[in-house]
């Protein structure tokens, strides 16, 4: 009497699922009472099975990480990659941070970096155009008041107008 086929699985250091596939594939034969011979299958199993191959199980080992946006596991890390519990722990931490800007831009905490330069820019251009207007609307009222020429004190104005936004246009915003 031999194992189970999940004592053998366990024996084997495989899914019971595995020896499934290998009884029902022939690679391995169960005995009339449908138990498993350890030493008989090991052979039968070494003999009809083809070696892994080359990159199946590599991969599975090891698995590169280009970019690490989780630095603290990085001090642990072999020479040539991460091993497969430290590649799903960085997945899981990027799919953690992912979940939370989401979240963060469904409550409104976040908006579209995009959409923020334009309108920034959008709002900038107006409030230059309603300078460099202000002149020719407030000149001939401030001309009458003063008594002075219309023309002359509109030209005054907008070049100092003029003047101003150049060195507001100069200022280097950064939005970063």
């Amino acid at each position: 009497m031999g194992l189970s086929i999940r004592a053998y699985a366990r024996h084997r250091g495989v899914s019971d699922t595995a020896v499934h596939k290998a009884i029902r594939a022939g690679r391995i034969t169960p005995e009339a009472d449908g138990t498993i011979d350890p030493d008989k299958a090991d052979r039968d199993w070494a003999r009809n099975s083809e070696p892994p191959k080359e990159g199946t199980s590599a991969k599975a080992a090891k698995v590169r990480v280009s970019d690490d946006p989780a630095p603290n596991l990085a001090a642990g890390l072999p020479a040539g990659g991460t091993s497969l519990l430290q590649a799903r722990t960085v997945n899981e931490v990027v799919k953690a941070q992912t979940n939370k800007v989401r979240l963060a831009r469904l409550k409104g905490e976040l908006v579209d970096r995009n959409q923020a330069i334009a309108h920034v820019f959008k709002l900038a251009r107006t409030e230059r155009d309603a300078w460099l207007n202000w002149p020719a609307r407030i000149s001939a009222q401030m001309a009458a008041r003063l008594g002075m020429d219309a023309h002359a004190l509109h030209v005054a104005l907008e070049a100092a107008v003029r003047e101003h936004l150049a060195e507001l246009g100069e200022l280097k915003v950064r939005v970063d």
